[in-house]
């Protein structure tokens, strides 16, 4: 179970603000390119459960993740998250091919999907995605993670902390932003929800 605190910025000056101020605990900046999957008869989306192969920086690193029973409740996300590491070269040829999903062996994650959701090998279809600039920053012993997310549609502003305390964290992290003037909000859906959407919340 993935636990998370999840908070809005409502626009690119906040963001460039709160990115000022976090500068000096900059730990590393990721460029994340994520394409989501489902079988060709919503196997997957049917059962509240969402594929999304993401790569790193280009392709220095590919992970495949299969999340499901995702909850969004005043700012705390819970879901049921398994991840592994592929080859980025198989990444990118399932992202050009998505019937090659059905025969990657070496998949653990993949082997689960057939299983478990019963996609047929040959029926996976690529719904898409978005790209992500995510920075990282080490503060006060939590590892918080600015986002940028680039939809076709328009730029959505969030700041997450994994956390197996979230309420602690959310308390801590509210009372920075709200000392230091950032406006936020509650995150109200996952990023993946919105692009499906085609709109910004």
């Amino acid at each position: 179970m993935e636990v998370e605190v999840k908070l809005r910025l409502p626009d690119s000056a906040t963001h460039q603000k709160l990115s000022d101020l976090l500068k000096p605990f900059h730990s590393t900046t990721h460029l994340q390119e994520n394409v989501f999957f489902d079988g060709g008869g919503a196997e997957l989306s049917s059962k509240l459960a969402v594929l999304r192969v993401r790569f790193y920086n280009s392709d220095s690193r590919c992970v495949v993740c299969l999340k499901a029973k995702a909850v969004l409740v005043c700012g705390v996300s819970r879901v049921e998250e398994d991840e592994e590491d592929i080859d980025p070269a198989i990444g990118r040829a399932c992202v050009a091919e998505p019937c090659r999903l059905g025969s990657v062996d070496s998949s653990r994650i993949l082997r689960r999907v057939r299983e478990e959701f019963r996609v047929a090998d040959n029926s996976f279809v690529c719904l898409g995605g978005f790209g992500n600039v995510r920075s990282v920053y080490d503060w006060k012993g939590l590892k918080l993670e600015l986002d940028e997310t680039q939809y076709a549609f328009g730029t959505y502003y969030e700041i997450e902390c994994e956390s197996a305390d979230p309420e602690s964290v959310k308390k801590l992290l509210e009372g920075f932003l709200s000392d230091n003037g950032i406006t936020y909000s509650y995150s109200e859906v996952f990023k993946f929800t919105i692009f499906r959407s085609g709109k910004l919340p």
